[in-house]
């Protein structure tokens, strides 16, 4: 084992730090479109259900199958990276606009009501009340986001776009297990990692007094 990690010690930090770009880059275009997407659908909830069944959709097409989809598209063909990002925002988008609604629809007509009373405008209602009384739920779907976009990042190797991945396709490919498994353990513990942080952050926000305990 020693004298594996060191012959591939290296490369599996690097592949660690192209997972962690390819899943930051992409939770990153997800939550800059699925938390306005979800607060608007809570202003529009005629449209909730179509975008939501659309969203649900892109979430059940298998992995492999999306980024083939992407290849052949002129714009991000050209880019392994950009086909990676755009197929793992995809399928991080269900969970984020999903909790954001909820979350927001969930909070109390009654604070809302209170709000609007005091001559708080639909932006300040927002920022204000909405957005940290839904912060826990939203927080949630990152959450689930997140890991989930850690798992099938592993299946950017497919395209040429990096990450984790490349070690399992190549211990798959030459049927050698110590590859499969530095892939897959380092892949693991970033997804076991970014669980467990996003889940204190979230029982801080949904227990107020926590943070004082």
């Amino acid at each position: 084992m020693s004298g594996f990690l060191a012959q591939y010690g290296d490369q599996i930090l690097s592949l660690t730090f192209e997972h962690l770009w390819l899943t930051g880059a992409a939770m990153l275009c997800a939550i800059a479109i699925g938390v306005p997407a979800g607060i608007w659908l809570t202003r529009h909830t005629n449209w909730a259900k179509p975008v939501l069944g659309f969203v649900n959709i892109v979430q059940t097409i298998p992995s492999l199958a999306m980024f083939g989809f992407l290849l052949p598209l002129p714009w991000l063909g050209e880019e392994a990276a950009r086909i990676a990002i755009v197929a793992l925002t995809g399928y991080a988008l269900l969970p984020i606009v999903r909790n954001t609604y909820a979350g927001i629809r969930g909070v109390d007509p009654t604070v809302t009501g209170v709000a609007r009373a005091l001559g708080m405008t639909d932006m300040q209602r927002l920022f204000k009340v909405e957005l940290p009384l839904a912060a826990g739920v939203i927080l949630a779907g990152l959450r689930t986001a997140t890991v989930t976009c850690v798992g099938i990042a592993t299946i950017a190797a497919a395209v040429g776009a990096g990450g984790l991945g490349e070690f399992i396709f190549r211990g798959v490919a030459s049927v050698d297990n110590r590859l499969v498994l530095a892939g897959a353990i380092p892949a693991a513990l970033l997804a076991l990692g970014a669980d467990a942080l996003l889940g204190l952050v979230e029982h801080w926000l949904r227990v107020p007094g926590a943070a004082k305990a």
